[in-house]
């Protein structure tokens, strides 16, 4: 099939970017990353530069493939990552227009590559358990409820790719937020940092420059491990519940 790709092609973050027109041909069977390396080696045979864009696993699990294609995250197929969409979902002399993720916390490093760092900063600020170092502890140990053990790992399913800031209008990441707090704060082991944890995330994220949730629930549609925006509400009571307690303390 033969495809007119509109892609955003910028220098850096203090360029300004816009939209180059190419003519690329395509397998069906093809991935959508497949077509952009098909079109990447276009441009370097014609000794162009190549585009720019993040990749790893391939495979849907590592969320670095971001791209908004045709104006959606990760393209027109629900529950699916970039690297999981497959040409057969296009048709001959189809357009399609890929562009970066457009928000204040995501900086354009060059061409569709974002800089997503923000994320990593408020994992740090409390997204992981503090346990004592040494042998294993057994699984069975702690006996955990079956619901809400579904409830963590559905949580847990959460791969950072930020579609859901890229999703929303105000730019808000408290998709990601909600689900890693979740997927701690319902297990035993995290439950003992969650009022800490909750608070200093929360705060990061403010301060990462990211706009606040107004329960539109874009970042629900587009996620493509369809992470529930129940974990937004269940985070907004973590956060009362520990913002209140600190003030009578």
């Amino acid at each position: 099939m033969k495809l007119t790709v509109k892609v955003w092609r910028q220098k850096d973050s203090q360029t300004k970017g816009k939209l180059e027109s190419y003519q690329v041909e395509a397998n069906e069977h093809m991935s959508f990353l497949e077509m952009m390396d098909v079109l990447n080696q276009q441009l370097l045979e014609s000794r162009q530069e190549p585009i720019a864009f993040d990749h790893d696993c391939r495979e849907g699990i590592c969320g670095a493939c971001s791209m908004v294609i045709n104006g959606r995250p990760h393209g027109p197929q629900g529950g699916t990552t970039t690297c999981q969409l497959h040409m057969r979902y296009y048709k001959d002399g189809d357009t399609i227009t890929v562009e970066p993720y457009m928000a204040k916390a995501f900086p354009v490093i060059k061409d569709l590559v974002v800089d997503r760092s923000a994320f990593d900063r408020i994992i740090q600020a409390g997204g992981y358990v503090s346990v004592n170092t040494g042998q294993a502890v057994d699984a069975n140990s702690i006996p955990i409820e079956k619901d809400i053990a579904a409830r963590a790992f559905d949580a847990a399913a959460c791969i950072g790719c930020g579609a859901c800031v890229a999703a929303c209008p105000n730019g808000s990441a408290m998709l990601f937020v909600a689900a890693k707090v979740s997927h701690l704060g319902l297990l035993p082991q995290g439950a003992v940092e969650n009022e800490r944890r909750v608070v200093n995330m929360v705060g990061q994220m403010d301060a990462e420059g990211f706009g606040r949730c107004s329960n539109i629930a874009a970042c629900e549609a587009e996620c493509p491990k369809e992470i529930s925006i129940s974990n937004i509400a269940r985070l907004n009571r973590y956060f009362i519940g520990a913002s209140l307690k600190s003030e009578t303390v």
